[in-house]
């Protein structure tokens, strides 16, 4: 049955996450979405199929959870765990095109950021990328290659994720309550867990699948007006109804918080998400920008690796007394 679960996020993790940078929870939100968002459209564009892009939106939250998301550029964490997820599956991508697509995406071009259309344009094919010049490219392909390094070692090249999607098919067939075309109710169950990547409240780390393929059968069936039983069907699937309950709410109540963020001009209003503008918006608030900047992060392991040699030279000058 392992290969059906998760490696779940511990308390003392989301604990740390809060505390990443003294960042605050609202930006660490944004960010969060934004970039799921950016991993989801560079998916499309790279033809990859969904179950990829979805290990890549948890295998980058995991990521976050262990090292802080002002370590390096938001763009190019997501760039790496897509490009990691697919080249140790079926559907390898080529750095040049994950290069090129995420450059479009990025680019004042990209209808991604702009509140509207869609991500595959007017023809199927969808948009073109941008073709990167060399030295652009190469800066770009030096930076994936070692931020995908640093995910492995941070995750303990623990990369495995198993997904809801599947399950919720599965269950599907097992309900004969719905009273509707199973089709109809299966596209917006994983419409719905496709949704919960994109939550700041990283549903995908706190709960198992099969929590979550319940949560979006309910959530499914309750908007297309389907006939659900009196009986506590979810519990035949081993959920809860405390479980059942917060991941309902979680996966409905996304929408409206994106709703709110464009309303009130919030940050996702503004285009993709950088650390420069999350650092520049630390400092008019007048909070202290903490030692989670790849800046700082190199500083201190270049300070691991002094004390290393320090005690490597010690140990051998005792040697040769």
């Amino acid at each position: 049955m392992t290969h059906m679960t998760n490696p779940l996020a511990t308390v003392d993790q989301l604990y740390q996450r809060t505390s990443f940078s003294a960042l605050p929870s609202d930006l660490q939100d944004a960010i969060f979405f934004a970039t799921q968002r950016l991993t989801q459209a560079a998916g499309i564009l790279l033809r990859l199929p969904q179950s990829v892009t979805a290990q890549a939106n948890v295998v980058l939250a995991r990521y976050w959870l262990v090292e802080s998301p002002l370590s390096y550029e938001f763009s190019d964490t997501s760039a790496a765990a897509l490009f990691l997820v697919a080249k140790l599956g079926a559907h390898p991508c080529l750095p040049r095109d994950v290069c090129n697509v995420y450059a479009y995406l990025l680019s004042p071009n990209s209808v991604l950021f702009k509140g509207g259309g869609d991500i595959h344009g007017k023809d199927k094919e969808g948009p073109s990328p941008s073709n990167l010049p060399g030295i652009p490219y190469a800066s770009f392909q030096s930076r994936i290659m070692a931020l995908e390094a640093r995910i492995l070692y941070s995750l303990s090249f623990n990369t495995h994720v198993a997904l809801p999607h599947p399950l919720a098919i599965t269950y599907l067939q097992a309900l004969d309550f719905l009273g509707l075309p199973r089709a109809e109710i299966a596209g917006r169950a994983v419409a719905y867990l496709n949704t919960a990547l994109l939550s700041p409240q990283l549903l995908y780390l706190t709960h198992q699948p099969h929590a979550l393929a319940v949560a979006a059968i309910y959530s499914a069936a309750r908007d297309a007006g389907a006939k659900m039983p009196t009986c506590a069907w979810w519990e035949v699937f081993d959920v809860d109804r405390e479980e059942l309950g917060f991941l309902v709410v979680g996966m409905r109540s996304l929408e409206g918080w994106v709703r709110t963020q464009l309303e009130d001009d919030g940050v996702l209003t503004k285009g993709m998400v950088t650390r420069a503008y999350v650092e520049g918006e630390m400092r008019k608030r007048g909070l202290r920008i903490g030692n989670g900047s790849a800046g700082a992060g190199e500083d201190e392991m270049e300070d691991e690796e002094t004390a290393l040699m320090r005690q490597m030279d010690e140990k051998a000058a005792q040697l040769d007394e």
